[in-house]
């Protein structure tokens, strides 16, 4: 989540500064930006990971990269299910059809 949030400010051209005063910040996505979740990412990174988890992730995903996610899979031993030009979110006949199956 740390990565994601990083680069919506990036993407968004928001400072800590600007989120840690207005507090929430809504994006051209449709998603909020809020400093108490930030700040709560920040200080609970994963460092244990103990339930079987599977991951679903869209070779055009514009909010993670593959690096990040693949890292994270291998760290704690998730399987890594990869749909050619999915995107972040799975919601397609298609895309709902690949991750059943």
């Amino acid at each position: 989540m740390d990565r994601i949030i990083k680069n919506m400010m990036t993407w968004f051209s928001v400072s800590d500064e600007r989120l840690k005063v207005e507090k929430e910040i809504s994006t051209p996505i449709g998603q909020t930006l809020d400093w108490d979740y930030y700040c709560y990412v920040k200080t609970h990174p994963i460092d244990t990971w103990n339930k079987p988890t599977a991951i679903l992730y869209g070779s055009e995903d514009d909010l993670s990269e593959y690096d990040v996610i693949s890292t994270f899979a291998s760290r704690f031993h998730c399987q890594l299910k990869v749909m050619e030009h999915g995107k972040h979110y799975f919601h397609t006949k298609e895309q709902l059809q690949f991750a059943c199956s």
